[in-house]
């Protein structure tokens, strides 16, 4: 299975700010989607897989490359928009039609400046 990527910005699933960063501005809603299908031989494999039980390994695979170009796209968006983070991060699905599914990572982007001193 695919590590979790390294990102340009901080990707947070809290509106907190990150320790030593305050909210300096709020950009707005920003996110990233990909469509995805299963091909025909992934399907009849995953089927097959079902009468054994277990994890179906090609579909976890799938679902882990969908999350990881949803997110990429997210943060680019974010970035496109000016921001220097995202907060309240979160994922989406459904499907669009048969064997063909919609992921969508989305938040909040803003931008974040070191915190006041107290």
């Amino acid at each position: 299975m695919q590590a979790a990527q390294a990102h340009k910005i901080p990707i947070l699933t809290t509106f907190d700010a990150p320790p030593g960063y305050a909210i300096a501005r709020v950009v707005g809603p920003c996110w990233g989607i990909t469509v995805r299908s299963r091909s025909i031989v992934g399907t009849t494999c995953a089927g097959c897989q079902q009468i054994f039980g277990g994890e179906i390994g090609a579909l976890t695979q799938l679902a882990t490359d969908s999350r990881n170009v949803a997110m990429n796209r997210l943060e680019q968006h974010a970035i496109d928009q000016g921001a220097n983070a995202v907060l309240a991060m979160r994922f989406d699905s459904g499907e669009l039609m048969q064997n063909t599914n919609e992921i969508v990572a989305y938040g909040t982007a803003v931008v974040l400046a070191p915190a006041p001193h107290a």
